[in-house]
């Protein structure tokens, strides 16, 4: 299971075997740094057998608890160029626990390369009791960015990478809540997963007008190594546009690309089973996928008692992401940790990623500090090892949801899940063994549908349920139509598939509904 730490640093909880090598610093004046530079040393890494390198963590550090970890902070005041007329600013996050390899990073100017060299003058340690000597050859962890995004001149972190290949980011108003990855390797497979790392880092140093950053990543791991090259862009909805280039070492069993890790458990379509204030609890509630045949498709996120793999075949995919479409404070009652305001990650691809599946896999928790869900990219056909995989894609961290969809197309709004009844003759309303499902749909061209229109319902349930009721009626709350889906398991062991749209006539109005109704037992 993928493992974080809650906190607004963007902690991520991830074992891995790996450490960080130095790599030769190039210094030319007629040089411009880019991402064959990394390519070039990815693809020598290729060539060799992986080396897992050794922390040089003290155990003090290694062994520390979470609380004490929290206590170093860095220093503010020397956020790395913070005296330069520049709106972004880095931060570091020091070694400790689980971060126990310390990773390079790297600054580039117009004219050259240069490491950023550790000093625990940089930090804080609190009333962590250390030995200065046993903390000065020690590295960074990871980093963080700091931007004006939400008031001119005060700083808001907007991105965090901390832990294998994982990074964080946020637009304005939003709280950290799903992270994105670099590459997974064998996700769900019983040889269980291995977890690329990205070791060393070079960042461009911003001009004072520059609205983005650069970043350029080297990910090893012991069957895969890559070059990336980030554009991050802080908005209302910041983006990140990726651009990688990934060696295999040998063959794998499965390759995501583009992965997104989120946090399931329970929601509105699985209530919790015991008392808790909060209606719903997760940073994403659904998967969507766009395919390139320009179907929509909805899938609400369920938190399994068994682990279970979902795969949708997909040519050509315009887009994929876990969503957080409920967006009402209501729906979360969360003063503290504001699951209403963390962000949907979609990934849209630049230029044709050809055949493959979207795959979402989905992992039983107790709490809400283990991320069990995880969607992907896999390609049907990989590459012999040694040779050259292309990825580009534009990641969204967005709160509107409505903008990633065409107008013409109605979304899911809700997902409602509940005992099945009937009303009887006094209008008492008797349980009657089934389950029921209320969906809502909205759009933009749905709403300005008259209320009389004629909707019908397409509904399909996998061999191991009847359907008993379904209906459609308009939702004069929503302006959108509402669909009542009644239908009674066979075989509660067994988990059960279930599919709908709504349609007018010969006109697809909606995205398909996918859901699959987890096995109780």
């Amino acid at each position: 299971m993928l493992t974080k730490v809650k906190n607004k640093a963007g902690l991520m909880q991830v074992r891995w075997i790996g450490a960080a090598v130095l790599l030769a610093l190039y210094a030319n004046n007629s040089w411009a740094f880019n991402i064959d530079d990394v390519a070039k040393q990815a693809k020598a890494l290729a060539g060799k057998s992986f080396e897992a390198p050794k922390s040089n963590l003290p155990s003090q550090f290694r062994e520390m608890k979470f609380a004490d970890y929290q206590q170093i902070q860095f220093n503010h005041d020397k956020a790395y160029w913070g005296k330069l007329r520049t709106p972004f600013k880095l931060e570091f996050y020091h070694q400790g626990m689980y971060f126990d390899t310390p990773v390079q990073i790297n600054e580039v100017t117009a004219s050259s390369v240069r490491e950023i060299k550790y000093s625990p003058d940089y930090f804080n340690f609190g009333n962590v009791k250390h030995d200065a000597d046993a903390v000065k050859n020690l590295g960074f962890a990871g980093f963080k960015v700091l931007y004006p995004l939400n008031t001119k001149g005060k700083d808001d972190e907007i991105t965090s990478f901390l832990g294998a290949s994982y990074f964080r980011v946020i637009g304005a108003g939003q709280v950290y809540g799903l992270s994105a990855r670099g590459l997974a390797i064998d996700t769900a497979l019983p040889s269980g997963e291995e977890f690329p790392r990205f070791k060393a880092f070079w960042i461009e140093r911003p001009k004072p007008q520059d609205k983005q950053l650069v970043i350029y990543a080297l990910l090893d791991s012991p069957r895969a190594t890559g070059a990336y090259r980030f554009v991050i862009r802080p908005g209302k909805a910041s983006t990140v546009d990726v651009q990688s280039k990934v060696y295999l070492r040998d063959k794998v069993g499965k390759l995501g690309v583009a992965p997104l890790t989120s946090m399931f458990l329970f929601g509105a379509n699985q209530p919790s089973t015991v008392n808790n204030f909060r209606p719903s609890l997760h940073d994403s509630d659904g998967l969507s996928i766009h395919n390139g045949n320009g179907e929509w498709i909805w899938r609400p996120l369920n938190n399994p008692r068994h682990l279970a793999v979902s795969t949708y075949t997909i040519e050509s995919p315009k887009g994929f992401g876990l969503l957080q479409r409920s967006r009402d404070f209501s729906a979360y009652q969360d003063l503290d940790d504001r699951y209403d305001l963390r962000p949907s990650g979609w990934v849209e691809p630049l230029g044709d990623w050809g055949k493959g599946r979207v795959e979402l896999v989905e992992i039983p928790t107790a709490d809400e500090t283990n991320d069990n869900i995880v969607a992907f990219w896999t390609p049907e056909n990989l590459p012999d090892p040694g040779k050259e995989m292309n990825f580009k894609y534009r990641l969204h961290f967005t709160r509107d949801e409505s903008q990633l969809h065409s107008d013409d197309t109605a979304w899911v709004k809700n997902t409602l899940r509940s005992a099945g009844d009937v009303k009887q003759s006094n209008l008492v309303r008797q349980p009657d063994g089934s389950i029921a499902f209320t969906i809502d749909f909205i759009g933009k061209a749905m709403s300005e549908m008259p209320e009389n229109s004629q909707v019908a319902p397409q509904v399909s349930v996998g061999k191991n349920a009847d359907v008993v009721e379904q209906n459609v009626r308009y939702n004069p709350v929503t302006k959108g139509w509402r669909l009542v889906l009644r239908l009674r398991v066979k075989d509660n062991k067994q988990p059960t598939e279930m599919r709908a749209a709504l349609v007018s006539g010969d006109k697809t109005l909606t995205e398909t509904w996918s859901y699959q109704l987890p096995a109780n037992e």
